[in-house]
């Protein structure tokens, strides 16, 4: 069985591969750095580092849109082949009808948690504040209520922003990746244009009709304060959903043990406050069990539990009183703000309480299919929600004195409450895990983009990619909800913080939604402002009668998300400063031509890793570590490890890498690249397989284009298309030479391109003719060194390049970077924890960069 599922994997992996794309090629592409020959005179060696110190990459360069012939695997290095890599099960498509009901049954449990116990207090906050006059206010309120969930999750989330996913992702910087993915919007400088050539950075066809989405990606790239107000906007929306990973526990459980009031007369509101901070704890305690352990047990309790909303609702329907079924007329909801006016809009912040969790649902959207979580709220979440909010209603027709108190457990049959009871508050420990994970995905994308400290990640599944746990913000958000449980003693002052953190995200996705049709949908404008002023002008509604009431105490989770926010821009803010520093310091290659390929030092038989940020140039770290050891390795390979803005790069195109310096060097640049979904958990000996083996195929292959050039009678025919050489296959494809082969290679008027194991592989060509085995030789005495040198072992050189702000610079910005991004630094965790490399192989070096 498994040897067939493996067979199955592998059709997949080779299906993909064969498929023809379009890609962006500049016209004058410069991303390599050099790419020197031995062989080439002096002329030509200064004209390539006259390209190299000058500007690396021309953003402003004309692109022309090619189609790539079928992509050949660059290297046997696929996710399959390799021990202990990631894999995701999710692409199987063939599950066994067991693991089809176990999937629905952790969708309900992990994506529909929160939503599915807002009626455990939604009535109770409304009446609270506007209290019932008469049996027209309940059915105000319920039509308030039907259409506020119609409205916001099933319209605008399930219907819109679900299809606004990355490749499966959801939440507010998936919406943020994607549309950095269509234009250059991120404020830390290390894009490349191979970046776009990855597989799973799918672009759109440009064509006439679409002006209007070239004009809003140009005005976007060209504004410096455009770029930063997106930023913000994305910060502010995360801060809000960790926030909510913080209130939405607090409001869940403190609302389903309130239920004992009921059940209990004489127990008391401390007691039933400790009660709710003991199932707290327990709570956080087993989110290190992950999403697919849990899932098992609290899918199906979630499942009764929303067929018990059913159930009681068309009970109560029967018994008590029908007529609540005219609420689906909207009129009543504007007979509710004419009766009670100022009390009826206060009621609003309550109002939206029945929406909670709809973006917990696009957070969550990681672990299942855009499909299924709109079948599923639509067919089963929803009905038993809206009977849920009838049943209630027809019970407060007969029983108004009730509602402002527990409206939904005084509605439930006395012989069935302690078993409603139980699974109620089962239930909301399910919606509170829900908010959670979905904090912990949204932190996992903010840290892979660069905008929140490293932190560990423990990734709880070894079958299904993207289920982690994050032990230090688990155990911070338990802590500050206990703090929020103990100091606000209203239910309704829980729910107007409630409110506010949820109303915050909700604004927030709905601009980047807009982004991203405007952007990337390419829609009618007309839509696009409708969707935009009506749930924007709708949310700013809600806002403004939560925010009225911000005094009571809710504050205090403004604060919360304050504090969260300025961590995230001071981090970015820092990262940002650094990165440029390192850019403008790097070492020129005047310096190294006069080092000699000795580097002016012993050169060491071995490997050294040296771990930096920078894409392009040698870093100016790799000058420290040649002024302070006594010398240096005989092989060095600049390794960068980048998050591109994408949910998974596929194994196979991990690596790019490039020759830094002449071939005498031996210094090569290795950039890992990683989606922000992808799991780091090789070791370090799986590393160092991947990357020498890429390496010695990189090598390869730039044997074989070298060869290429110089062999002008070839079996194929070649033609001169847009200045660069083309090979025609057989089947009739047609394959670009000129990127990245080094098609200009002895033309110095112009930059010399990439010869990378990651782009669009050509063909195998035939070996070449015997003429050729001086380039052969040539290849063999490199290879036998890179194995040589690796027998003599590989070391990891890490330097810690630290910022100080300069004494001219203005006080605030001292403040920042020499104390608070010092400590956020000090503090995270270092990018070479994740490979668990011995100390014995490991030479650290520090420098500090004065900004």
């Amino acid at each position: 069985m498994a040897e067939e599922e493996e067979d199955e994997i592998g059709g997949l992996a080779s299906m993909d591969s064969t498929e023809s794309r379009w890609v962006f090629q500049d016209e004058d592409d410069s991303e390599i750095e050099d790419d020197y020959d031995e062989d080439d005179d002096a002329s030509q060696r200064t004209a390539n580092t006259d390209a190299l110190d000058s500007e690396d990459e021309d953003d402003n360069a004309e692109q022309r849109l090619i189609r790539t012939g079928p992509r050949i695997d660059s290297f046997d290095v696929e996710a399959l082949e390799v021990p202990g890599a990631a894999r995701n099960e999710y692409e199987l498509q063939d599950f066994s009808m067991g693991r089809r009901i176990s999937l629905a049954f952790q969708t309900l449990g992990v994506v529909f948690g929160d939503v599915g116990t807002s009626p455990l207090y939604t009535f109770s906050v409304m009446f609270n504040k506007a209290p019932i006059n008469g049996t027209e206010d309940v059915i105000g309120a319920l039509s308030l209520v039907l259409y506020t969930l119609i409205l916001i999750p099933l319209v605008k989330y399930v219907l819109v922003v679900l299809w606004a996913n990355d490749d499966g992702e959801g939440g507010t910087f998936a919406l943020y990746s994607l549309i950095c993915r269509h234009a250059k919007v991120s404020l830390l400088p290390n894009q490349l244009p191979s970046d776009a050539r990855i597989s799973s950075f799918r672009l759109k066809v440009p064509s006439a009709e679409l002006e209007r989405s070239l004009k809003i990606k140009e005005r976007l790239e060209n504004s410096q304060a455009l770029k930063k107000l997106l930023l913000m906007l994305v910060l502010a929306g995360t801060s809000m959903v960790i926030a909510d990973g913080v209130i939405t526990p607090a409001m869940s459980v403190t609302s389903a043990v309130s239920g004992l009031k009921v059940g209990v007369e004489s127990i008391k509101e401390g007691e039933v406050r400790m009660i709710s901070v003991a199932f707290l704890v327990i709570l956080f305690s087993v989110q290190k069990f992950g999403t697919s352990k849990v899932g098992l047990f609290v899918g199906p309790a979630l499942f009764i539990w929303f067929c018990s909303l059913a159930g009681f609702g068309i009970y109560n329907l029967v018994k008590y009183d029908n007529s609540v079924l005219t609420a689906f007329n909207p009129v009543h909801i504007y007979y509710f703000f004419k009766r009670n006016s100022t009390k009826a809009w206060y009621c609003l912040g309550g109002c939206l309480l029945c929406a909670t969790g709809s973006e917990a649902m696009f957070a969550d959207l990681c672990y299942f299919s855009v499909r299924s979580v709109q079948l599923t709220f639509v067919f089963l979440v929803l009905p038993c929600l809206l009977l849920g909010y009838l049943g209630q209603a027809a019970y407060l027709m007969e029983n108004p004195g009730l509602a402002a108190e527990q409206a939904f457990f005084s509605s439930i049959p006395s012989g069935a409450f302690w078993p409603v009871f139980f699974i109620a508050n089962v239930a909301a420990l399910i919606a509170s895990r829900a908010m959670t994970t979905a904090t912990f995905s949204c932190i996992k994308q903010s840290t892979a983009l660069g905008c929140f400290p490293r932190l560990k990640i423990i990734h709880t599944s070894r079958k299904f990619m993207g289920q982690i746990y994050i032990p230090v913000i688990n155990w911070f958000l338990l802590a500050v909800c206990l703090v929020f449980v103990c100091c606000i003693t209203s239910i309704n002052e829980i729910g107007n913080a409630y409110g506010i953190a949820e109303l915050g995200v909700m604004m927030m996705t709905t601009i980047l939604v807009t982004i991203v049709m405007l952007l990337i949908w390419q829609i009618n404008i007309v839509i696009v402002l409708s969707f935009l002023v009506f749930f924007l002008g709708l949310e700013l509604t809600f806002f403004s009668s939560v925010l009225w009431s911000v005094a009571d105490g809710s504050w205090i989770i403004l604060v919360f998300a304050v504090i969260m926010f300025l961590i995230m821009y001071i981090w970015n803010y820092g990262s940002k400063l650094k990165y440029e520093t390192e850019v403008k310091q790097k070492l020129s290659m005047d310096l190294m031509r006069e080092l000699g390929s000795d580097l002016g030092t012993i050169r060491a038989p071995g490997i050294g890793l040296l771990y930096n940020e920078l894409v392009k140039g040698i870093p100016a770290i790799f000058g420290h570590f040649l002024t302070t050891l006594p010398a240096i390795h005989s092989m060095i390979i600049f390794v960068c490890i980048k998050y591109v803005p994408v949910p998974v790069v596929p194994q196979s195109e991990r690596f790019l890498f490039r020759r830094v310096c002449p071939k005498g060097y031996h210094i090569f640049r290795c950039i890992a690249r990683y989606g922000y979904k992808d799991v780091r958990k090789e070791n370090h000996q799986t590393f160092e397989q991947l990357l020498i083996e890429s390496l010695e195929k990189f090598i390869r292959r730039e044997a074989q284009e070298r060869s290429l050039e110089s062999d002008g009678d070839g079996d194929t025919d070649s033609e001169d298309l847009s200045g660069s050489r083309v090979l025609i296959a057989p089947n009739g494809s047609v394959y670009s030479l000129g990127v990245p082969l080094l098609s200009e290679f002895r033309d110095t008027s112009k930059p010399i391109l990439e010869a990378s194991t990651s782009e669009e592989m050509r063909p195998v060509l035939p070996p070449a003719d015997p003429a050729m085995s001086d380039t052969e030789h040539s290849l063999e005495r490199e290879l036998s060194f890179i194995r040589k040198a690796k027998e003599s072992g590989l070391v990891y050189l890490l330097g810690h390049g630290d910022i100080r702000a300069r004494k001219d610079s203005w006080f605030i910005k001292k403040l920042v970077i020499n104390y608070f991004y010092a400590f956020l630094r000090k503090n995270c965790r270092r990018g070479i924890a994740n490979l668990s490399v011995p100390h014995s192989n490991l030479m650290q070096v520090g420098m500090t960069y004065m900004v």
